[in-house]
């Protein structure tokens, strides 16, 4: 079950990668497998559709991503095995017990920690220096958002920032949020994870640059679709290792013994066409280390 649009090249690499994985366990589609793939588009009611039709098909595991997609499956089955990639604080979620032993039907891949969020403010104002106010964007249908937001509000005082949260329902009302905060070369954009976010990820990055807000995202795939700059894990490669606990559960284990993995690393990627074109220029100490630049 995918969050993203089924025309969204992020999602197509996602699935491919998850595809990937699990041809490398020995599954293929076809020939020993059968998968049905369905796409949320980031819309809380067609998830809700997606959980119903999917459980009356009565499958042998189900790969989920995003909060409201897994809770939304929790609630139609208890029996069925699930596995998640790039949910942030599983156990804080309520989704599994521990991460040690998550108990219940569910188990997956998580995508880091609350800690990891004060990156995203060092980052901007290693990049806009002159940044003294900054919204968080987060969305109503992931709640992790407001930990994020109050581990990013632990450290402003010390970077000279203040913040706005900004809390949005649907994609309608991202512009006039941004464009009622947006109001002086000061000011700056942190995007939390978010099914909502994640999904419109190209609106936020368009609604940035027009308001000329210098903006930090939490995955690579915002920064590949113009935003600039990410700090986070590259969900892709979670996907495919996540096609390795399906193909376990596949073959007898059960979700309940296996420790809901953590990400092995975190990616530095830099948008510089989207730097020129707000007039920032990217330190060459932090252009070193980034894992991704897109020119």
């Amino acid at each position: 079950m995918m969050n993203l649009a089924a025309d969204d090249p992020e999602g197509q690499a996602r699935v491919a990668a998850f595809l990937q994985g699990l041809q490398e366990t020995g599954w293929a589609v076809g020939r020993n497998a059968q998968i049905d793939i369905r796409w949320g588009m980031g819309d809380p009611e067609r998830i809700r559709k997606n959980v119903t039709e999917l459980i009356a098909l009565t499958p042998d595991a189900i790969f989920a991503t995003t909060f409201p997609t897994v809770v939304a499956l929790q609630q139609a089955t208890r029996t069925v095995p699930i596995v998640f990639a790039g949910l942030f604080d599983p156990v804080g979620a309520g989704l599994v017990t521990s991460l040690a032993r998550p108990g219940g039907n569910t188990t997956g891949f998580a995508s880091f920690e609350y800690g990891l969020s004060v990156k995203w403010l060092e980052l901007l104002k290693q990049v806009a220096p002159r940044v003294t106010r900054v919204a968080v964007l987060r969305d109503s249908l992931t709640p992790v958002g407001i930990g994020q937001l109050a581990a990013i509000q632990g450290v402003a005082p010390s970077f000279g920032v203040e913040l706005t949260p900004i809390v949005v329902r649907d994609a309608a009302e991202i512009e006039p949020a941004v464009a009622a905060f947006a109001r002086s070369p000061d000011d700056g954009l942190i995007v939390t994870i978010g099914t909502l976010t994640d999904a419109h990820r190209d609106i936020i990055g368009e609604i940035a640059a027009r308001h000329r807000l210098p903006a930090v995202y939490p995955f690579p795939f915002f920064v590949r679709s113009g935003g600039l700059i990410s700090y986070g894990t590259d969900i892709t490669d979670l996907y495919r290792r996540a096609a390795g606990y399906v193909d376990r559960i596949l073959k007898g284990e059960k979700p309940a013994d296996l420790p809901v993995q953590q990400p092995t690393k975190v990616q530095l990627a830099i948008n510089i066409k989207a730097a020129k074109a707000l007039g920032l220029e990217v330190p060459p100490a932090l252009l070193a280390r980034a894992d991704e630049v897109i020119e």
